[in-house]
């Protein structure tokens, strides 16, 4: 929620809700507390009216084009969803069939992304890719551990390497697990971390470096590839021997069938782990997401939690607990549903609308291109130089008064003075609609290039939240 809306929302009858039913129920015109929950019970159908009418003011979640989260599926993963709404996924004993297909989806994924023995891999489903990056980024932390206490080390001041770019989450896992971030820069010449001055960060204290398939910021991957290379130079330099974790986030859901040629998976030997989003190009509903390791070698036995399951033994690994089972189950319809050919249709679809509005865009005069939308289909532009009354925050406000959202935001640390504005295309946003937004864009620009004077603003700008 915007500040500038939960400002309006508590300010406005913040004491009490309205109720007046579209249909006038007799007796239930009434005021409720809002912030209280009321002493008595009302109608289903009223309650309903109150939270579907609050509920059309959030906008259309097709026209946003800041989220990668998916937003739309068929009518029978609708139904498939409403029938399994009640399952706990971590509840392996009440449910062992739900139980048996996470497996079957984990390991089709290791099998996707290339393991080297799909006999010998660990994975698990998560509540998203965020749980599973934090999974990845402990798995390297206790392997780190291990390896120094074996030799009689100490195991202070553990650090991870990974570019200023990455998604907030790493933040997050750095803060929580107590190990220091060492970020390396994104500049003009560096967009992402490709192994420039890696060895300035690596010590003996590194516990992993990130490498991000699909950045937030622009849509670009890092080159898996190329940071290993620098990896294995490091190692011989120093006998360091530090690995990767791939945030797969996006990327590891399109790669794999839009690029199959680019070597980024664990055909790369020091490829750890791979996480990714089951509800961004996944293409299911939120939150899933997904955790693979390279052997079970790698995943420490301390991580992982054994129950019973049919008389068995089902190892698990998790930081929440209670989640919802019915987005596993239709991770598995999709699997099925469109398999590799359909996957590979879905999100060159989606590449295809993304070159073909980053190509239009990029021919208008007043921008430049960052990324064009050929890697995941996510693409960010810049503004050209010259003077202007207006900047690409004015445009994002303009085409929100429309129902799209079009962020702008500033690139992280060096670039911190570069805005920039992004589009994500998911499966949804056809070609159709995706002339409408340019013609949207294109009538907005031509409105602002013809003011004679700034818009006023009353305080600075705020950058957008990843």
């Amino acid at each position: 929620m915007s500040e500038l809306y939960r400002n309006a929302t508590e300010q406005s009858d913040a004491a009490e809700l309205q109720i007046n039913p579209v249909f006038a129920r007799p007796g239930e015109a009434t005021t409720l507390p809002k912030f209280k929950m009321p002493d008595d019970m009302m109608s289903g159908d009223t309650a309903y009216q109150i939270i579907h009418d609050e509920a059309m003011l959030d906008g259309n979640s097709r026209l946003n084009l800041a989220t990668f989260v998916s937003t739309w599926m068929d009518d029978n993963a609708q139904k498939l969803y409403l029938e399994a709404a009640d399952k706990n996924m971590i509840d392996k004993d009440e449910y062992p069939a739900t139980a048996a297909i996470e497996d079957r989806c984990w390991r089709m994924l290791a099998d996707l992304w290339n393991v080297p023995d799909t006999s010998d891999t660990i994975g698990t489903s998560t509540i998203g890719s965020s749980e599973a990056c934090m999974l990845g980024g402990l798995a390297l932390k206790r392997l780190w551990q291990e390896r120094r206490k074996a030799e009689g080390k100490s195991t202070e001041s553990p650090n991870l390497v990974l570019s200023a770019g990455v998604q907030v989450v790493w933040e997050k896992f750095c803060n929580y697990w107590d190990v220091e971030a060492r970020y390396v820069p994104v500049t003009e010449e560096h967009l992402v971390l490709d192994g420039f001055e890696l060895e300035k960060y690596v010590d003996e204290n590194t516990i992993g470096v990130v490498a991000i398939l699909g950045q937030t910021y622009t849509g670009l991957y890092e080159p898996v590839k190329e940071i290993a290379a620098k990896l294995d130079e490091i190692q011989a330099d120093t006998g360091l021997d530090v690995k990767i974790h791939v945030d797969g986030a996006s990327g590891a859901m399109v790669a794999p069938f839009c690029q199959p040629e680019l070597e980024w998976d664990f055909t790369v030997e020091r490829v750890n782990s791979i996480s990714t989003s089951g509800h961004k190009y996944g293409l299911v509903y939120p939150g899933v997401g997904w955790v693979v390791w390279r052997n079970q070698a790698v995943c420490p036995e301390s991580l992982i939690f054994h129950v019973s399951y049919l008389g068995g033994d089902m190892p698990t690994l998790a930081l929440n607990f209670s989640r919802p089972g019915a987005q596993v189950l239709l991770q598995y319809y999709q699997f099925l549903r469109l398999g590799r050919e359909g996957y590979r249709e879905v999100q060159q679809g989606s590449i295809d609308v993304a070159t073909y509005l980053s190509s239009e865009i990029g021919a208008m005069d007043q921008f430049e291109l960052v990324s064009k939308g050929d890697t995941i289909p996510v693409f960010a532009w810049k503004l050209a130089g010259g003077p202007r009354n207006w900047d690409l925050y004015d445009l994002a406000d303009r085409l929100r008064m429309r129902g799209w959202l079009v962020p702008a935001y500033p690139m992280p640390d060096n670039l911190a003075d570069l805005v920039v504005q992004r589009i994500v295309v998911r499966l949804g946003l056809s070609r159709d609609l995706a002339g409408l937004l340019l013609a949207a864009i294109k009538e907005e620009v031509a409105f602002l290039e013809n003011l004679a004077a700034p818009i006023p603003r009353e305080k600075p700008r705020k950058s957008f939240a990843h």
